[in-house]
């Protein structure tokens, strides 16, 4: 009943203290905030960036979702936002389609600092999975992340997700380099969890 809700747009518990919902417009503002803060940005190479590069990448997601909403559809890219009962902005997660590969998607999650540390990454993590092999029909699920950011391939793991290999010296950060890690999921994988 819940994940139904959420197709038409309308928060649904993520937990006994966190909400889950479709992206809104209103929901931007929150989000160039958390990406204003180095802190969040450090392992997200596409971060920080111009507000208008922002809103640029997420309008077309927005309008989508809500285009969406209103067909009865899920979206091309299925983008949440966490909250918490009060309404204070905890984070997000997508759900993009890789291109020109049928049934395979990428999960990614980004939490407001003042969320790390509470599992929110995992229970967002493991609903979106969940969201792309039991209602989206996918077949493969992939997240990557920089080998330092230790808390986010943790979550991966956690959510079943599997070591798939490794970019050596990917990322550019201010020290030198960084390694990519590549994590996968099969949906014979989830089918087995």
């Amino acid at each position: 009943m819940s994940i139904s809700l959420f197709k038409q747009g309308k928060a649904v518990p993520l937990s006994d203290k966190l909400t889950i919902k479709l992206i809104t417009q209103d929901d931007l503002k929150d989000i160039i905030a958390m990406l204003d803060n180095p802190n969040v940005t450090k392992y997200l190479f596409f971060a920080p960036a111009p507000v208008e590069l922002y809103e640029g990448f997420f309008n077309p997601i927005i309008e989508n979702v809500q285009q969406a909403i209103a067909k009865g559809e899920w979206p091309e890219s299925p983008t949440a936002i966490i909250r918490d009962l009060d309404g204070a902005y905890m984070g997000m997660a997508g759900l993009p389609k890789v291109m020109f590969m049928q049934g395979n998607f990428e999960v990614g999650y980004q939490l407001a600092e003042h969320a790390w540390g509470q599992g929110i990454a995992s229970l967002v993590c493991a609903f979106m999975t969940k969201l792309a092999f039991t209602e989206l029909g996918a077949h493969k699920v992939t997240a990557d992340c920089y080998l330092s950011n230790v808390g986010s391939y943790k979550v991966m793991e956690k959510c079943g997700y599997t070591l798939e290999g490794t970019q050596k010296n990917y990322y550019k950060v201010d020290t030198g380099f960084d390694d990519r890690v590549l994590y996968g999921m099969t949906a014979a994988q989830f089918k087995q969890r």
